[in-house]
């Protein structure tokens, strides 16, 4: 590269006026390629979220929960209710620590319970932890008994992380997995609905993806009407409200509200009519 960027300024058939604005171009095109090269680290590479919506995820795929029973992931998906997916470990001293109790904390908030309306599942990324380890976890989180915390042998996570686009890897300096912050929200029958990005979400969203999830099954007449007036803004990664939706709203409880006017206006000499 650097052999390469010395020719470059030794350049002679160019004119000598657009010598010295060919070699400022030349160092901040170098430059600009090697800020690029350097803003990943080496250990990030390969690390991500690639979202693969509208995809059914593998429902035979086996784990095994906190109180050490073999199950198949199919058993969280009863058709009825959405779920909500985790991925992480344990013990891991980072961003899965921050994810999870943000996550908690935002849950704690919505006027659903998990369980009831919508499922949780954490499902470890390290094949070294034990159901041990994830009881441990979920009783130090005071997590419900509704939120299910997963290990399993290394060819199933991978399975499962590969189909929901969830990139990791093993940094064998640190002794840590590198990985992003993002929860998963799946349909009752198992189909990628929504990415939800960060380590904390807002009501709001969470209510509304599950709502979205669900086709339907859950929630009432008023959280079906604020998902018609709110969509995914997937370049701000949150909910927010479609104006044309709002306006075409308004627009018709204007025409209502000008009908029962009239109604009311003109009821009165309607009656006197209807007796002569």
């Amino acid at each position: 590269m650097l052999y390469l960027f010395k020719k470059c300024l030794q350049i002679s058939v160019i004119p000598a006026k657009f010598v010295i604005p060919a070699k400022a171009g030349i160092i901040l095109l170098f430059c600009s390629i090697l800020h690029a090269a350097e803003s990943i680290p080496v250990e990030l590479k390969d690390v991500g979220i690639e979202e693969h919506l509208g995809q059914s995820i593998s429902l035979d795929l086996s784990f095994t929960n906190e109180e050490g029973q073999l199950i198949p992931l199919r058993n969280y998906f009863d058709g009825k209710r959405p779920v909500i997916l985790t991925l992480g470990y344990y013990t891991c001293p980072n961003i899965c620590h921050y994810l999870l109790d943000g996550f908690s904390q935002s849950v704690q908030k919505l006027s659903w319970s998990v369980g009831n309306q919508f499922e949780v599942v954490s499902v470890s990324i390290h094949p070294g932890e034990t159901p041990q380890v994830a009881l441990a976890k979920k009783q130090k989180m005071k997590a419900p008994d509704s939120w299910h915390f997963l290990v399993a042998k290394e060819d199933q996570v991978q399975k499962l992380a590969q189909e929901v686009g969830f990139h990791y890897k093993y940094d064998t300096d640190q002794k840590e997995y590198a990985h992003s912050a993002a929860i998963f929200i799946l349909t009752p029958d198992g189909k990628i609905s929504r990415y939800l990005y960060g380590i904390q979400f807002r009501s709001l969203d969470l209510r509304l993806s599950l709502l979205e999830a669900s086709q339907g099954k859950i929630g009432n007449v008023v959280d079906k009407l604020l998902l018609f007036c709110y969509h995914y803004d997937p370049k701000g990664r949150k909910y927010s409200i479609l104006a044309t939706k709002l306006m075409a709203g308004a627009g018709g409880l204007t025409v209502l509200g000008i009908c029962l006017l009239l109604i009311y206006l003109c009821y009165p000499k309607l009656r006197q009519f209807l007796k002569m």
